[in-house]
């Protein structure tokens, strides 16, 4: 088999993926790496896998089991490899997938008992890690509201090592709107702050109905009519000298703590 060069015509419409507006246009993405290569094949998202020779190696059982799902499987070159990679080391292995994100409602249907809702999230690592921390902890689903990063970028898909095919995905452009359906819903709000009326530590009850987690952009914090919003503002106790938690942190901390709770009651 002849490996594709990075002047192939699939191989440079795929790599056009890096770009906003190109996945938008073409309703994929692409997924780099063998934890998001295989979730997406789970899924059944993916619609080509390209895989150098190396990773043919490496990833033999994954590729051949790509391929007897009937995904197309195309073997590329080396500097095909580096252009669709977006890493330094590329890892040879990147499957073209379906766009992943949801409307709102179609989460808020299901009747969610946990949610992350991240508002005027920019960076793309943290929403990765956010989304990771979510799938870790069981929630619902994410909803990314106000402006916001692309969780389609490969820095986020990267970050999420996986999740981001296993955790709901609803981005809605109008902060306010997403917020008046959450509440319709039935769903409790609550947003983290340092002088929060209630501490984490004594929030169980409020735990056991369900709830969303406000989380703030990594730069300015939640919007203060944003803020206004929750239902319920909590703080973190800090014990020691820190002066803060960064936002992954402080996610992490707060969907930890519910799902404790969430999952002692279920079970």
């Amino acid at each position: 088999m002849e490996a594709l060069s990075e002047r192939n015509p699939r191989v440079v419409s795929a790599v056009k993926l890096h770009r906003s507006t190109h996945r938008k246009k073409e309703g994929r993405f692409l997924a780099e790496g063998a934890n998001a290569v295989a979730a997406a094949l789970d899924t059944g998202r993916v619609r080509e896998l390209f895989y150098s020779t190396t990773a043919a190696e490496r990833e033999y059982a994954l590729i051949a089991g790509a391929d007897a799902a009937g995904v197309r499987t195309t073997l590329v070159g080396d500097r095909a490899a580096e252009h669709l990679s977006e890493t330094v080391t590329a890892p040879g292995l990147v499957a073209v997938c379906d766009l992943l994100d949801v409307p709102l409602v179609r989460i808020l249907d299901t009747g969610p008992r946990m949610l992350a809702v991240p508002v005027e999230m920019a960076e793309p690592g943290n929403a990765g890690t956010l989304v990771r921390v979510a799938d870790s902890v069981g929630a619902d689903g994410v909803v990314l509201a106000g402006d916001t990063v692309d969780p389609h970028n490969g820095k986020c898909v990267r970050a999420s090592a996986g999740s981001i095919f296993h955790v709901p995905i609803a981005r809605h452009r109008d902060a306010a709107s997403a917020l008046d359906a959450i509440a319709a819903a039935g769903i409790t709000i609550l947003a983290t702050a340092a002088n929060g009326e209630v501490d984490l530590d004594d929030a169980d009850e409020l735990f056991t109905q369900p709830v969303a987690w406000l989380f703030g952009n990594e730069a300015h914090g939640l919007d203060p009519a944003v803020a206004g919003r929750a239902d319920h503002r909590l703080r973190i106790p800090i014990r020691g000298r820190a002066e803060s938690l960064n936002l992954a942190t402080a996610a992490a901390i707060c969907l930890y703590a519910n799902s404790r709770v969430r999952y002692r009651a279920d079970f």
